[in-house]
């Protein structure tokens, strides 16, 4: 049952340490709401990527980055998201560094200020990815400096705010012809959604349920 306390950074890493033994097997995605997918994803050459889920200390109420991507890219323009992006031969193919490569080219954080925490199971999309999800820990002070090629804004949404299920809104609309459905969680003027809010959902599920 969710509950107001125990929403600080070190809460934080106590209820991921608390489920360190457990197995991540089982992926995640949007076949999840909609089980039609299941084959489509199976048969479908999905590409590696990683995003960091930056939780920052802030005291008694943590803070999680999100992104607001460029209205110019190719892909998913105009969307909220975590910091990163396709993991690629130069990291070694592991996400960890995938998610710190991604985030500092991105959004300017160094990888100093990271404590990695762990990962979530795989997120498979639709679109064609395998997003494997990296927690880390974010200690201030730090600077953001946005690449503007890729993000138009940062912003940081309390973690409280993400881990209320009364916040987590299940919507659908017509894609390709058909009804798919998908999460949705509205903050303020930014509206998170699709993979991201999916990710946040998953979270929540393994950790504050």
């Amino acid at each position: 049952m969710w509950h107001e306390d125990g929403f600080s950074a070190r809460a934080f890493a106590l209820r991921v340490a608390s489920k360190g033994n457990e197995p991540l097997s089982g992926d995640n995605g949007d076949h999840l709401l909609n089980p039609d997918l299941d084959a489509l994803i199976a048969a479908t050459q999905l590409r590696d990527a990683a995003v960091l889920i930056p939780i920052v200390d802030r005291g008694d109420e943590a803070g999680v980055i999100l992104t607001l991507r460029n209205a110019n890219m190719r892909k998913h323009s105009g969307q909220v998201a975590f910091p990163g992006g396709a993991i690629d031969p130069e990291d070694d193919f592991e996400p960890e560094k995938a998610a710190l490569r991604e985030t500092h080219e991105e959004i300017g954080l160094e990888g100093r200020h990271v404590e990695l925490l762990g990962r979530l199971p795989r997120y498979l999309t639709m679109t064609g990815y395998s997003i494997t999800p990296v927690l880390g820990l974010v200690h201030p002070p730090f600077t953001l400096t946005p690449n503007p090629d890729e993000v138009a804004d940062v912003f940081e949404v309390p973690l409280s705010f993400l881990m209320n299920p009364a916040n987590h809104k299940r919507e659908s609309r017509v894609w390709q012809g058909k009804e798919r459905f998908y999460y949705t969680m509205p903050f303020g003027d930014r509206f998170i959604w699709g993979a991201t809010a999916g990710i946040i959902r998953i979270l929540y599920e393994r950790l504050y349920s």
